[in-house]
């Protein structure tokens, strides 16, 4: 993310405002995001429902959800890594197009609530890469919003990475 750290301060707006502005410079176009459930109570879906809710409005922010990840962008992950959900993430994963991000979110998909057994893996980066972390029993959308500006400040090294290898001529 270039070294900077979104400011909390900002609140609501502000930090609405800078998603914005920086989401749509990255791609020149909204940027889609695909949840997926990993067996998770359904309390962090809550949350990031409420994103699409008036008060957010992630719409006006160049934010959409959609159902399928080819059309994504970033991966929000909820629930814990239980084992019967492996193929269903990792495809997931593999059909959403470079560059990319993860978000795990909320306590469950950062390994904080279930431990690992021969059910479950307990956090989300033992089975997929994770860019980010959202921390929260549930996270507020406040939270998810701060989690989708570091996203965009990790997909916005990967375009420069991408950037610079065409540059040099490189393949990647």
């Amino acid at each position: 993310m270039n070294g900077a750290r979104p400011d909390t301060a900002l609140g609501a707006d502000g930090l609405a405002g800078e998603l914005r502005r920086r989401a749509l410079g990255l791609f020149g176009r909204s940027l889609h995001i695909r949840t997926v459930d990993t067996g998770s109570c359904a309390v962090c879906e809550s949350e990031i429902r409420l994103l699409a809710a008036p008060h957010y409005d992630l719409h006006r922010l160049g934010f959409f959800f959609t159902p399928a990840p080819r059309h994504a962008d970033l991966l929000m992950v909820t629930g814990p890594a239980i084992r019967a959900a492996d193929n269903l993430l990792l495809k997931a994963l593999d059909a959403t197009p470079d560059p990319k991000a993860v978000i795990a979110v909320g306590a469950c998909a950062m390994g904080g609530v279930y431990g690992e057994d021969e059910l479950v893996h307990g956090a989300v980066d033992r089975v997929v890469p994770v860019d980010v972390y959202v921390p929260g029993c549930p996270p507020s959308p406040l939270a998810l919003l701060q989690g989708l500006l570091v996203a965009v400040g990790r997909l916005e090294d990967r375009v420069a990475e991408i950037s610079l290898d065409l540059d040099s001529g490189a393949a990647r």
